[in-house]
């Protein structure tokens, strides 16, 4: 377990034996699941027959991808909460990647001015990033995250063996920001890091660790963003504008993570033109995100349009 000074505490493996204890020690008047298509199908079976208060929830599936985090679902799933005859000692379980971390925590947060939620993050993005730092939101059309709130989970269950259902692009999605965690903090972990891409799932543990410590020590000292949070946004101007214009323009939208790469390489060439990264550093940060993320084409006639997107 883990607390990094922020205010609930985070579970790694072995996660029906610390579900079960987290919940036996609760009396919630009622307990749903938030999933989504992927996650119902993938996760949501094996962790129904570890969990014996998890067996017999009621579900709240929504479609899987970056579409569904907006206004419009998360009025169905308020809908459905007040289906469910959930009130203000109930609990709601986000299970699943990013998207479900994300609009879960917003719908919890607002719901009757606030419920208890738990992340049971199933993607490497949400384990390392989306689950942890209390920030949930829904996308404004393209725009991401503009609508949300600052509300913290009652904890965080990490599990690695949920990455051996995810496909290499969402793995290789969330390694970005791994590597962003690197770069903002420690350049020996950025190292370690990078040893590890191509390593199974199982010996992903460590280093799943060692990125939530670094956001988690980060996020307990700023966690309404007032200042030195903003760390963790590198990348993430550039690349949630790059993101969202992607979203809206492409039948195969960028992924977060490679977004967030293009983003990273684009702010260390900010960075080194204003002399403070050295050009070998630029290189290299560069040289290995190419490597690893696809490279995505944008012209001088789609500036306006991105730096709109990114004031």
């Amino acid at each position: 377990m883990m607390k990094n000074n922020i205010p609930y505490p985070i579970y790694f493996d072995s996660i029906s034996e610390h579900l079960n204890a987290f919940l036996s020690e609760r009396e919630f008047s009622k307990i749903v699941i938030l999933t989504d298509t992927n996650t119902s199908e993938k996760c949501l079976p094996n962790l129904s027959m570890s969990i014996d208060r998890i067996a017999n929830c009621d579900i709240i599936e929504i479609d899987a991808g970056e579409a569904s985090k907006n206004i419009d679902i998360c009025t169905g799933i308020w809908s459905m909460m007040n289906d469910f005859h959930m009130d203000r000692h109930s609990l709601l379980v986000n299970l699943g990647g990013g998207m479900v971390c994300d609009i879960g925590g917003f719908a919890a947060s607002t719901y009757m001015r606030g419920i208890s939620f738990i992340h049971i993050p199933t993607s490497l993005l949400a384990m390392v990033d989306a689950s942890i730092g209390g920030k949930n939101a829904v996308d404004l059309n393209s725009l991401k995250n503009m609508i949300g709130t600052f509300a913290e989970p009652e904890a965080v269950f990490i599990a690695p063996e949920f990455l051996d259902t995810l496909p290499e692009r969402e793995r290789l999605s969330g390694y970005a920001e791994i590597l962003k965690h690197g770069l903002i903090c420690d350049a020996a972990y950025w190292e370690t890091a990078l040893g590890h891409m191509g390593m199974g799932n199982k010996a992903m543990l460590p280093i799943i660790e060692r990125s939530v410590g670094i956001k988690s020590r980060i996020v307990a000292g700023d966690p309404e963003e007032a200042g030195p949070r903003k760390l963790l946004n590198f990348g993430h101007t550039v690349g949630h504008a790059i993101e969202s214009f992607s979203l809206s323009n492409d039948a195969n939208p960028l992924l977060h993570g490679e977004a967030i790469a293009i983003g990273m390489i684009c702010e260390a060439y900010l960075s080194f033109k204003k002399n403070k990264l050295p050009e070998t550093q630029l290189h290299r940060i560069t040289m290995t995100l190419l490597d690893h993320y696809p490279v995505y084409a944008f012209g001088e006639e789609d500036f306006d349009s991105l730096i709109g997107l990114m004031r």
